[in-house]
């Protein structure tokens, strides 16, 4: 991963921790590691759900780039290793284990200079499972 590609992320997840706390959320830990994945983001959402963030930045792509939007770049690969990392969290801190839980994507478009865009909020991508 290029020093310019984890900018971005680094980026992008702050502005999307500071998209929830604007909007009541309370940001529980950022990039929670275990070995099987990293959770960008875990918080409660007003309500009391937990939320597990993942993240996602591209930079802008044309029309005929091939290359996908952040938002669809979460794969059935990629929400496997999220949901096992989460299990893996909720394992080793039993006192989240009771609460409702989902996963949320936040997606953000970079411009091609790496300036972050609009953000996109994918309540409830999937399921724990």
């Amino acid at each position: 991963m290029s020093h310019a590609t984890r900018e971005l992320g680094r980026a992008a997840e702050a502005a999307a921790a500071r998209y929830l706390a604007a909007r009541g959320w309370r940001i529980l830990a950022r990039n929670a590691r275990r070995r099987t994945g990293e959770i960008d983001l875990l918080a409660a959402d007003p309500q009391g759900v937990l939320v597990f963030v993942e993240v996602r930045a591209r930079r802008a792509c044309g029309p005929d780039s091939g290359r996908q939007r952040a938002a669809a770049s979460v794969d059935g690969r990629k929400r496997h290793r999220l949901i096992r990392a989460a299990k893996a969290l909720l394992a080793r801190h039993p006192e989240l284990a009771g609460l409702p839980a989902r996963f949320d994507v936040v997606a953000i478009e970079a411009d091609a200079s790496g300036r972050l865009g609009a953000i996109e909020h994918l309540i409830g991508a999937f399921d724990l499972g």
